[in-house]
C-alpha cells in the first residue's frame, strides 16, 4: 500500500515539474500564426510534400499509399504463414481476426440476409482501412515538405479528398448491390440518396479532422505541450478510430440491403380465384 502511495506521488511531482517548466518556458516563437496552422491541417496548401520527388501532394496522399502497403504486405503475411497454421482451438491471433472478420460478416449478414457475400468483404476492408489510418497518425512519423520544413503525416481520411473518395466508394458499392438485386430498378432506388455520398464523406471528413485540430491546437501552444497532447491525441484517435469505422461500414450496410432486396408479389391461390370469378358472376 505504501509503495502504490509512493508511485503516485512521484507521478503527480513529475507532472508538477512538467507543468512548471512548460509556463517558465514560455513559447519560443512560431513560423506561422495559430490561423495558418489550423488552415494548413485542413486544406495542406502550404506543407506539402514532394511525390517521389516530381508533383507536390498532399501530406495525406502519403499517409494513403503508406496505409495501404502496410495493410497488403500484412495481409500477405498472414494468408502465407498464419492462416495455413489455423487450429480447431483457436489462439489468441486467430481469435481476434476471428472475431474481426466475423463482426463486419455479421453486419452484411444482418443488414443484407438476400445478398451478403461481397457486402461482407467490402465491409471488412473499408472498416479495417479506417481503423488502421485512424491510428496510423499515432506513429507521428515526419516527412519533409517541398520547402524544407519537418511535417507529421496525418490520418488518411482527414484529407477531403480521401474522404470523397472512400463516401463515393461506398456509394458505388451500394449502387452495384441495387443493380445485382433489381437491375434498373436498384439504379432508382439509389439515385434517390443522391445526398449520401456527400454525407458520408463530410460526416467520416469532419469527424477525423476535429480530432487532429484538437490535438494541432493543443501542441501549438507550448503551456499546453506537455503530458495533455498524449491523452487528447489517444482518446481522440482511438474513439474515431472505432466509431468511424463502425458508422461508415453500418450505414453502408443498411443502404445496401434496402437497394438489393427484390420485393416479394404477393402470390394468389387457386381458390383464390375461383371465389372471385364467381363473385363476378
Amino acid at each position: 500500500m505504501r509503495q502504490h502511495k509512493k508511485g503516485l506521488a512521484l507521478w503527480l511531482l513529475a507532472i508538477l515539474l512538467l507543468l512548471a517548466g512548460a509556463l517558465l518556458t514560455g513559447s519560443p516563437g512560431r513560423l506561422e500564426s495559430v490561423q495558418e496552422a489550423m488552415r494548413d491541417a485542413v486544406l495542406h496548401d502550404v506543407n506539402q510534400i514532394g511525390l517521389l520527388g516530381g508533383k507536390a501532394v498532399n501530406p495525406g496522399l502519403i499517409s494513403a499509399f503508406t496505409v495501404t502497403a502496410v495493410l497488403l504486405v500484412f495481409a500477405l503475411c498472414v494468408r502465407v504463414f498464419v492462416i495455413p497454421r489455423f487450429q480447431y482451438i483457436p489462439g489468441k491471433f486467430q481469435l481476434l481476426l476471428e472475431e474481426w472478420v466475423g463482426l463486419f460478416d455479421g453486419m452484411a449478414k444482418s443488414n443484407s440476409p438476400h445478398r451478403h457475400g461481397f457486402l461482407g468483404v467490402y465491409l471488412f476492408s473499408v472498416g479495417t482501412y479506417i481503423f488502421v489510418g485512424t491510428l496510423f497518425e499515432l506513429l507521428g512519423l515526419q516527412a519533409i515538405t517541398v520547402h524544407g520544413h519537418p511535417v507529421t503525416l496525418p490520418a488518411p481520411l482527414s484529407d477531403v479528398n480521401g474522404a470523397i473518395a472512400m463516401g463515393c466508394l461506398s456509394y458505388l458499392v451500394i449502387l452495384s448491390g441495387g443493380i445485382a438485386g433489381n437491375g434498373l430498378g436498384g439504379v432508382g432506388k439509389t439515385l434517390k440518396e443522391f445526398s449520401l455520398p456527400i454525407s458520408m464523406s463530410f460526416r467520416l471528413f469532419g469527424a477525423l479532422l476535429s480530432g487532429l485540430l484538437v490535438t494541432e491546437l493543443v501542441y501549438y501552444f507550448v503551456s499546453l505541450s506537455f503530458v495533455l497532447p498524449v491523452i487528447v491525441g489517444v482518446l481522440f484517435t482511438l474513439l474515431h478510430a472505432l466509431i468511424q469505422s463502425y458508422v461508415l461500414t453500418m450505414l453502408t450496410a443498411l443502404y445496401y440491403g434496402e437497394v438489393s432486396e427484390v420485393p416479394h408479389k404477393p402470390k394468389k391461390r387457386r381458390g383464390q380465384k375461383i371465389s372471385a370469378s364467381a363473385a363476378s358472376l
